[in-house]
C-alpha cells in the first residue's frame, strides 16, 4: 500500500475514531442503546477493513483467506441485524426470533460449505454473503423508506456505499497485487460516507430520544408540536389567523384532532406512557402535515390545525383524512421509566377523531374552534373518524375514509 492508499484508509479511520466518541457521548447522555448501535458499526466496520487489508498477523496466505471467510460472515451479520434493529423491525419477539435464526443458520451454512473448499474459493463465498446480506437490507429500506419513514432512506444511501466498500475490499483481499489504487480510494470513501450515513441515522434516533425523554419530564405543560408552553399562544395564534384572513375575505380551514382514550391510558399506565403517547401523535402530526398549516396543542386530549386561505375544501377533506390514518397506527409505548425510552411495553392505538370545519368571516374564532371540537369528539362514533359540517344539510356528517 503506497502512501495515497494509506491516506484514504487512514482517513476512514480518523471516521471511525468520531463515530466512537459520539458514541461515548451518547452514553454519558445515558442513551446506552444508540451509543452500543454506534460503537458496535463502527468496531465491526474497521475491523472488517483491518482484516482485508491484510493487516492482521497472518503470515500465510491460505490460513488468511480462511480467517477472512469467518471474519466477513460475522461482520455482515451482525451489520446487518444492527441495521434491522435501527429501522425497528426487531421490535416484535416473533420476528426477531425468526431473522436472527434465519441470519444465524445462513452464516453457519456459508462458513460449513466454505471448509469444504480452498480457502479462496470461501472467502469469495463469504464475500458474496456480505454482499446479499446488503442487497438485501437496501430492499428492507426501500420498502420502511416507501411506508413513510424517512430514516430509511438515509439507511439506503448508507447500505449502498456500504456494498461498493465490501465489493472493494473482497477484491483487494483477492487480489492484492493487482488492484489499481482507485480501488482502494473508492472502498475508502465509500466506507467514510457508510460511516457517515448511519451516524446521521443514530443522530436521528437519538435527537428523537432526548426530545421524548424532556416530553415525559415536563409533561402537559411542554408542547411538543409547536413547543410553546402553555395552550394560550394556541389562542393568539387563533385570533391571529381569523383576523388576517377576515380582513381579506378568506375563509379559514379549521382541523381538530381529539384523542379519546388519553384518560384510560394513564389510570392503566401513568402519566409517562400519556406524555409519551402524546409525543408520538404529535410527532406524526408535523410530519403529514403540509407547509403552511399551523398547529397547536388544544386542551389536554387534543391538537388544533389552522389552514390559511381555506378555500379549496377538498385541500381539507385529504388532510383530515391523512390526519385519521396516521394517528390510527399503532405505537408501542414505553410505561417504565424515562431512561428506558426504547423498550415499548405497551401496544397502544389512539383513539382518534377529527373534526373539520371551513369557517368563513361569519363565524367567530372562538365559535369555530369550539365547532370543530365537537364534530371531532362526535367522530369517535364513526368508522372513517372524521367529521364535518355539511353545509346543505346543515347539520354535522361523516366524511367518508375514502371517495370510492
Amino acid at each position: 500500500m503506497d502512501t495515497l492508499e494509506a491516506g484514504f484508509w487512514g482517513a476512514f479511520f480518523g471516521t471511525v475514531a468520531l463515530m466512537l466518541a459520539g458514541a461515548l457521548l451518547a452514553y454519558v447522555r445515558s442513551l446506552q442503546r444508540v451509543a452500543l448501535t454506534a460503537a458496535l458499526s463502527a468496531v465491526f466496520s474497521a475491523f472488517y477493513a483491518i482484516a482485508f487489508l491484510g493487516w492482521l498477523p497472518v503470515g500465510d496466505g491460505q490460513v488468511q483467506s480462511r480467517l477472512l471467510a469467518h471474519v466477513s460472515v460475522v461482520c455482515s451479520t451482525a451489520l446487518g441485524l444492527m441495521l434491522l434493529a435501527m429501522l425497528g423491525l426487531l421490535r416484535r419477539p416473533r420476528t426477531r426470533g425468526r431473522i436472527f435464526m434465519g441470519m444465524g443458520l445462513t452464516g453457519l451454512g456459508v462458513l460449513a460449505a466454505g471448509w469444504l473448499m480452498a480457502p479462496t474459493a470461501a472467502l469469495a463465498l463469504s464475500s458474496a454473503l456480505a454482499v446479499g446480506i446488503g442487497i438485501a437490507g437496501m430492499l428492507m429500506c426501500v420498502r420502511s423508506a416507501r411506508r413513510g419513514d424517512r430514516l430509511a432512506w438515509v439507511a439506503v444511501s448508507g447500505v449502498g456505499l456500504m456494498l461498493v466498500a465490501v465489493t472493494g475490499l473482497a477484491w483487494i483481499a483477492l487480489d492484492r497485487d493487482g488492484v489499481p489504487w482507485q480501488v482502494y480510494a473508492a472502498s475508502a470513501l465509500s466506507g467514510m460516507a457508510y460511516l457517515a450515513a448511519m451516524a446521521s441515522a443514530l443522530w436521528v434516533r437519538y435527537s428523537y430520544l432526548i426530545e421524548l425523554r424532556e416530553v415525559m419530564s415536563h409533561g402537559p405543560a411542554y408542547d411538543p408540536v409547536t413547543r410553546m408552553r402553555t395552550h394560550a399562544e394556541t389562542g393568539q395564534m387563533v385570533g391571529a389567523a381569523f383576523f388576517r384572513e377576515g380582513e381579506n375575505r378568506k375563509p379559514v380551514g379549521v382541523l381538530v384532532v381529539s384523542i379519546g382514550n388519553f384518560y384510560a391510558l394513564e389510570n392503566l399506565h401513568g402519566r409517562g406512557a400519556v406524555n409519551h403517547a402524546l409525543f408520538v401523535c404529535a410527532s406524526r402530526l408535523r410530519r403529514v402535515a403540509p407547509v403552511g398549516v399551523e398547529m397547536g396543542r388544544l386542551s389536554d386530549d387534543g391538537f388544533l390545525l389552522l389552514v390559511r386561505n381555506a378555500a379549496d375544501s377538498a385541500q381539507l377533506v385529504r388532510l383530515a383524512r391523512q390526519i385519521a390514518m396516521r394517528l390510527a397506527r399503532p405505537v408501542s409505548l414505553s410505561t417504565g421509566r424515562a431512561t428506558d425510552l426504547e423498550t415499548g411495553g405497551t401496544q397502544w392505538v389512539a383513539d382518534v377523531g377529527v373534526g373539520v370545519l371551513q369557517a368563513t368571516v361569519q363565524v367567530k374564532p372562538a365559535s369555530a374552534v369550539a365547532m370543530a371540537r365537537a364534530m371531532s369528539r362526535t367522530a369517535w362514533s364513526y368508522g372513517s373518524r372524521v367529521a364535518w359540517y355539511d353545509r346543505a344539510a346543515e347539520q354535522i356528517a361523516e366524511l367518508p375514509a375514502s371517495d370510492d
